[in-house]
């Protein structure tokens, strides 16, 4: 089965929009591992608003499953995780400016440089992710440049889901194939929800990990956190 990180971002931009310390990011976490979550992920940005630096310092000790940091890997961001040492680092392609990740990246373009970070966490013993769009090409320059695992950005599958299920995963199959060829770790995230997880689990093989953070803290309003993640966690059997 594939596992569940239940990404907290929600939770610390609704503490933040009143200040204080209401909800309580870290009871949220530890809460999210007693209903069966088995990781929780962050994504501190250079602005803060929401997971802040101090948060991912705060939540190391309280983290009993998987701890995954995702970020763009700037020097401050690097700093971060080599000191905090997650079990997983998942590098996204964001500029300080965008609301939420929408893009995968350009391993061609960027290989050098994506090289020498991957390198550089793994002299640390953090595996590492690359948050990838479908293109086999891309996927295969990722293995090249030595990352453990990659992460489908899983926006485009989530978008046509209604309209044509069929045709929504299959370049998700075809980048798992590629993926699974090469040797990598396959994880995904961005608007997976109760509606379309199942089917994606169902259809990609070798689905090591998800990551959800928007859908399923919307849902827990409706049906309560310990109710919600049992409910992810049925979709991903």
């Amino acid at each position: 089965m594939a596992k569940l990180s239940v990404n907290i971002n929600k939770i610390a931009t609704l503490r933040n929009a009143r200040g204080g310390n209401i909800p309580n990011l870290l009871q949220v976490a530890s809460d999210c591992q007693k209903y069966g979550a088995e990781g929780i992920t962050v994504h501190p940005r250079p602005d803060e608003r929401h997971i802040r630096y101090k948060d991912v310092y705060d939540l190391k000790p309280l983290i009993t499953t998987e701890f995954n940091i995702e970020g763009y890997p700037s020097p401050k961001f690097l700093s971060l995780v080599t000191e905090i040492l997650p079990d997983q680092v998942t590098l996204v392609p964001d500029p300080p400016e965008v609301l939420t990740s929408n893009a995968g990246w350009d391993t061609k373009k960027h290989f050098s440089f994506l090289k020498e970070v991957i390198s550089a966490l793994k002299s640390h013993r953090i595996r590492t992710s690359l948050f990838m769009e479908t293109n086999p090409g891309m996927i295969e320059k990722a293995a090249e440049a030595g990352t453990d695992r990659i992460e489908l950005y899983t926006e485009d599958y989530a978008i046509q889901y209604n309209n044509n299920r069929d045709k929504a995963i299959a370049p998700y199959i075809k980048a798992a194939t590629t993926a699974n060829a090469a040797g990598l770790g396959l994880n995904a995230g961005h608007d997976l929800n109760l509606e379309n997880l199942a089917f994606f689990k169902q259809h990609i093989p070798g689905l090591l990990e998800v990551s959800i953070g928007h859908a399923l803290i919307s849902d827990s309003l409706y049906y309560g956190l310990e109710n919600t993640i049992p409910l992810y966690l049925r979709r991903l059997k």
